[in-house]
């Protein structure tokens, strides 16, 4: 689903007004009733239900007295709160604010702080309130009596249901600059706003709503539409299917119905040749748990074969552990680590494989840095970079230009710090510019992980995930997503879809296991458990 600014949504408003004919006050009309729809399925008994409707003066405030009288109407005693001068309403907003005066309803202004106090004791009173204040086009932070009403309303208690936006929540960053209302529920109109899906911003969002306002499709789907569901990136930062100097338009929220359009269909006559081959090179003393997990979770996303390669050391202990996935020893240093005398045989391996995945539990240091740097110059096909595969390529991220084949990166903050040089406070406080520009920069696919994991390829095309719970902050989740995003690749995904797919998976196979097991309690092995299920409900 893609996602949009606060601008970018505004644009598509006017199209649809001056290029379909369809007047602002019909959207407008549309979106009060989708709302109004949507309380009423919270409340039962809604004709002894009070409602608090409260506006601000803008096109936001419209929405809300187009919510006020559909509720009204519907039998619920409602109470409209306009947090200005009646003589600031203009425009569309003023036209509902005149039909909600003709069917005799009254306006409670809120200039001074006496006005508050009334407001607070209604709300003692209510059993819902629809927030209408501030829309999309807010920035900043909100002042004056804005600040006590918004204090009100979240220290009430009572449901909230935001209209589009929570008041005080900026639509492009999902920041705050001081107080905002916290909702239960956020009824957004066409598109979600790429505020509201932010990790940020989920404490106030609460659950969100996609309403349908009758803005055509073809305004919503935008010119690039299937950039970011059909076209998969190449090594020079292209897309297969079109080209663009701007990257406004290339945002999506992942969702079900966008994995199951990429999923690899069976069709019954296939066998397991058809389904790749991966090959895992991973492990060192003391780390066989993580070569361990990515090969698991390579077999359980689909992958045909997997076949993983430790150092010497460690391979009883895999192969102990492993029954569905093929192990073998490689050439091992005194520190445990591979050994560059590992790679002649990797290559050949990788040779009669679809995708390589590299790095969990690796180690560190200069042999296993060289062998690295060696096997990704030579790889003809696809890889799965992660963990101390990227750890040892810290300063030396010009290599990644190189790499022929689709590489993908799965940093954390820190590995991501490390890669790039900037502290973890500044790559997380723009996760979206930092992976937008390096998968640019480096021709890769670059995953973000973390609280709304971001996952960007060279083309600028970037992907916001949503599932998973602090839970999965546990060892050994990282190696399970760089296993699923490896048995994804070699079903035939291109490269971005796979990981796409493969951080929304991940993150559904956490919070299954998250209500089974708690987040308290999850480990990376539970979500591994949960996979197979949560391949079922897309398949």
């Amino acid at each position: 689903m893609r996602l949009v600014t606060a601008q970018e949504m505004g644009k598509m408003d006017q199209k649809t007004s001056k290029e379909y004919g369809i007047p602002s006050v019909v959207l407008m009309e549309n979106a009060g009733l989708k709302v109004a729809d949507l309380v009423s399925s919270l409340l039962d008994n809604q004709a002894r239900r009070t409602i608090i409707v409260i506006a601000g003066k803008g096109n936001n405030g419209g929405d809300g007295f187009v919510v006020a009288r559909h509720l009204f109407n519907r039998g619920a005693e409602v109470q409209v709160f306009l947090a200005t001068e009646t003589e600031k309403i203009k425009g569309d907003a003023l036209v509902n604010l005149n039909i909600w005066r003709k069917m005799g309803q009254k306006v409670f202004q809120i200039i001074k702080s006496s006005d508050t106090n009334l407001f607070r004791v209604a709300l003692m009173k209510a059993d819902l309130v629809v927030d209408a204040l501030y829309g999309t086009g807010f920035t900043g932070a909100v002042r004056n009596q804005m600040v006590s009403l918004i204090e009100a309303v979240n220290a009430s208690g009572k449901p909230v249901v935001a209209v589009d936006i929570p008041s005080g929540l900026e639509a492009d960053t999902g920041r705050t600059n001081g107080p905002c209302i916290i909702a239960n529920h956020t009824v957004t109109f066409a598109l979600p706003k790429l505020g509201l899906v932010l990790p940020t911003a989920q404490k106030y969002v609460g659950e969100l709503h996609v309403a349908d306002i009758s803005i055509p499709a073809a305004v919503t789907a935008g010119s690039t539409e299937n950039k970011g569901k059909n076209a998969g990136p190449s090594k020079n930062g292209n897309s297969t299917s079109c080209e663009s100097d701007s990257t406004s338009d290339y945002r999506y929220l992942i969702t079900d119905r966008l994995v199951r359009e990429w999923w690899p269909r069976r069709t019954g006559t296939e066998h397991k040749g058809n389904f790749g081959r991966v090959l895992v090179i991973a492990g060192s003393r003391g780390m066989s748990g993580a070569a361990v997990m990515s090969a698991q979770a390579a077999a359980r996303a689909g992958a045909g074969l997997v076949t993983l390669g430790v150092p010497a050391g460690i391979h009883d202990i895999a192969e102990t552990k492993l029954t569905e996935v093929m192990t073998f020893p490689l050439p091992q240093s005194d520190r445990g680590t591979l050994s560059i005398a590992a790679l002649e045989e990797i290559m050949d391996r990788a040779g009669n494989n679809d995708v390589l995945a590299l790095g969990p539990g690796l180690g560190t240091g200069d042999e296993t840095a060289e062998l690295v740097k060696e096997i990704l110059l030579k790889l003809e096909i696809p890889c799965v970079l992660d963990a101390d595969g990227l750890n040892v390529l810290a300063g030396k991220t010009e290599l990644f230009k190189a790499v022929r084949p689709d590489l993908v990166l799965t940093p954390h903050p820190g590995e991501m710090s490390r890669l790039t040089g900037r502290s973890t406070e500044q790559i997380q406080n723009d996760r979206l510019g930092v992976t937008a520009a390096k998968a640019a920069q480096w021709g890769s696919v670059v995953v973000l992980k973390g609280a709304g994991t971001v996952v960007a390829g060279p083309d600028h095309t970037l992907f916001i995930n949503n599932t998973g719970n602090p839970g999965m902050a546990a060892g050994g989740s990282g190696d399970v997503l760089t296993g699923i995003i490896a048995g994804l690749l070699a079903q035939g995904m291109p490269a971005l879809h796979a990981a796409a797919a493969g951080v929304y998976l991940h993150g559904l196979a956490g919070d299954a296991a998250a209500r089974e097991k708690s987040m308290a309690g999850l480990l990376a092995g539970d979500m591994l458990e949960q996979l197979p299920a949560v391949l079922k409900t897309i398949e």
